[in-house]
């Protein structure tokens, strides 16, 4: 397909670059607009209407992915998330530290992007430090702790997503993505959220396609990516220090894109403004937060975007039981803080 689109001057890998920066500037324009974040929907204020957008975000991902996977081009059975040995304690553990750092961060990695385009150097800060962690526990000195969790599986043999359940891929497409639809649909948003939530959704399946068949070049293969905030957060960080050693790639692409998009949005509707902490504790707070969203994202397979919003839709289990363990690490760091009365709302909310 690659061959096709008349880029004979540049490699499948350049190209998905600029892919990547498109599909950052559109999610990050709506993401901003949207105040799309996954801590929103389960403890914010108005958590009501935030679920409401993720899960129409997510039905909609769900059925655009798994149409362009059974009717389509794409096939996820060498993907990472359809692994046979399925890392459950990685998973769990990571999913855990993650919802406890996006609680003490008031924001899941995804937000704190747009949120830094949006002048929140809390938010900036806490980056800085998720990447930093994040690529210790991928490459550095956090890595043995990931592979010692790693190595304790559950074989999964060929039941590794809902595909292998009776009525496969299609039918558990439809009924986990109209299902995410109607939940979502019942947050009672306005017409005009409902249709940029749908838009974020359908940027999922067309990252899947444009990496795993647009973009695909039998000489020179690139990954199958889409929304994601892990793993290119810590490639963005690898890059800035060794752009002349290393050439950017998809997530670097895409980071550059949603801060770009943010940024945008923020300008034209002036939500721009300089935020910043206002006591050492609150920096403290968010610097634990950031780290442990850091490892928790890595040893979970990815973040609320990556795991959540992209994985699910490719209907695997693991990816299932991350957004889950996250969702739990949440709710049960939600409710330690209040039981020792230091509420979220004690500090500058990052939303």
């Amino acid at each position: 397909m690659f061959e096709s689109l008349g880029f004979e001057n540049y490699t499948a890998p350049q190209v998905a670059v600029g892919f990547a920066l498109l599909l950052g500037l559109a999610f990050g324009f709506l993401a901003e607009r949207t105040k799309f974040c996954f801590r929103r929907s389960l403890i914010g204020d108005d958590a009501k209407s935030a679920s409401g957008v993720w899960l129409t975000a997510l039905g909609v991902a769900i059925l655009g992915t798994q149409a362009a996977a059974v009717f389509g081009p794409i096939d996820f059975a060498d993907h990472r998330f359809m692994n046979a040995d399925l890392p459950i304690l990685a998973i769990l553990v990571g999913g855990l530290l993650f919802g406890a750092g996006m609680v003490l961060t008031r924001g899941c990695v995804s937000r704190l992007t747009v949120l830094t385009a949006s002048g929140n150097l809390r938010a900036a800060t806490v980056l800085l430090v998720f990447a930093i962690v994040a690529l210790a526990t991928l490459k550095g000195l956090l890595a043995p702790i990931r592979v010692s969790l790693g190595a304790v599986t559950v074989p999964m043999g060929d039941a590794v997503s809902f595909a292998q359940l009776p009525g496969g891929a299609a039918v558990w497409a439809v009924v986990l993505g109209v299902g995410a639809l109607a939940l979502g649909l019942r947050g009672r948003n306005s017409v005009t959220l409902v249709v940029m939530a749908v838009l974020i959704g359908l940027l999922v399946p067309a990252g899947w396609v444009g990496t795993g068949f647009i973009l695909q070049d039998e000489f020179d293969p690139i990954a199958m990516e889409t929304l994601s905030f892990t793993s290119p957060w810590a490639d963005t960080l690898f890059f800035t220090v060794a752009s002349t050693s290393i050439p950017a790639g998809f997530g670097v692409g895409l980071i550059g894109g949603t801060l770009a998009g943010a940024l945008v949005a923020a300008v034209i509707f002036g939500t721009f403004q300089w935020q910043s902490f206002s006591a050492p504790s609150e920096t403290g707070r968010y610097i634990a937060g950031g780290a442990l969203m850091g490892m928790g994202g890595v040893l979970a397979g990815g973040c609320t975007v990556g795991a959540g919003l992209a994985g699910v839709p490719t209907l695997s289990f693991a990816a299932l039981l991350a957004i889950l363990a996250i969702g739990v690490g949440g709710v049960l760091t939600h409710r330690v803080l209040n039981a020792r009365g230091a509420t979220p709302n004690a500090v500058q909310p990052a939303e």
